[in-house]
């Protein structure tokens, strides 16, 4: 009983088995879990470079124009005409274009990543009155006098100029220092006899009577006051509004600031006079940067009232 027991359980451990075995007798695969390959994810795209930033500019490109830039940020350093000029925090410069500027000028400026932006700027042209006096001789100056005063009075006022007050007029909309008739325009110029060209003028005259008050332009420090009259200018006041632009007021009777003196706009400042080489009572505006003279009349706009020249 036991022995038949034994073969009936080996029976069925033979049947097992075979049941295990392929019908091509190969050994049976072990059913493995299916594997994931990880698909590596698709390239981030590449960004567009970062397209350059382009200046911005205010004011008149025109010759005695005076601009008021923005550099593209973050700027570095601007060149204008080859020549480094002084940029705000918030990027802005000044430039601006002499009476006979030509008809271009370059602007550039060096990003902090190395990178420079350049532009051409475009100069229009400006007609001036010229009065041709073809039977006059150009009026002399005395020149034993004037060889010996003038080159001290060159002097004051090339220091003056030289001087780096960190004013911020240059911000402001300029107004004009006195309200009157525009006896002569920025740039006129005579033609004398035999051709010979008088220096042009280099500001604007305001016909106003002597003692009439003279007002600030713009904020700034007094830079100069001539304690004597100059020859040409009389008694000379000098205002820095900031980043090489500075007013001179010429031909006054009294000056009531000192050197140093911080100004603001509309704060009388002196009266006008008939100090120096002048035909009568008036003031003399004139605007400069650098060494470009500026029309003020660009830069104040028209004479309040519209008060014909």
């Amino acid at each position: 009983m036991k022995r038949a027991r034994r073969w009936a359980l080996g029976l069925a451990a033979l049947i097992a088995l075979g049941s295990c075995i392929a019908a091509d007798g190969a050994p049976p695969q072990r059913s493995l879990a299916p594997v994931t390959v990880a698909t590596p994810p698709p390239p981030a795209p590449r960004m567009p470079p970062v397209p350059l930033g382009d200046f911005s500019f205010q004011g008149s490109m025109i010759q005695g124009g005076l601009v008021i830039g923005t550099a593209p940020a973050p700027t570095a350093r601007v060149l204008f005409n080859g020549g480094e000029v002084p940029v705000a925090p918030d990027g802005r410069f000044v430039i601006a274009f002499d009476r006979d500027a030509g008809p271009a000028a370059t602007v550039a400026a060096t990003l902090d990543d190395g990178r420079t932006v350049s532009r051409t700027l475009t100069i229009n042209p400006r007609a001036w009155n010229i009065s041709r006096l073809s039977t006059l001789p150009k009026y002399p100056v005395p020149m034993p006098e004037f060889e010996k005063l003038r080159p001290a009075e060159i002097d004051q006022i090339n220091a003056a100029r030289r001087q780096d007050t960190g004013a911020a007029g240059w911000r402001q909309i300029f107004q004009w220092p006195a309200t009157g008739r525009i006896s002569t325009l920025f740039g006129s110029q005579r033609i004398y006899r035999n051709g010979e060209a008088g220096a042009y003028h280099s500001g604007t005259d305001i016909a106003v009577p002597q003692g009439t008050p003279v007002l600030a332009p713009a904020d700034g420090v007094v830079i100069l006051v001539s304690d004597h009259p100059f020859l040409l200018e009389g008694n000379l006041l000098m205002i820095d509004h900031g980043m090489g632009l500075n007013s001179a007021l010429m031909h006054l009777s009294r000056i009531v600031v000192t050197p140093g003196q911080a100004v603001r706009q509309g704060q009388v400042v002196a009266y006008s006079g008939a100090t120096g080489r002048v035909t009568g009572a008036h003031l003399h505006w004139s605007l400069r940067w650098r060494d470009a003279k500026i029309d003020p009349l660009l830069v104040a706009g028209p004479m309040p009232g519209n008060t014909a020249h």
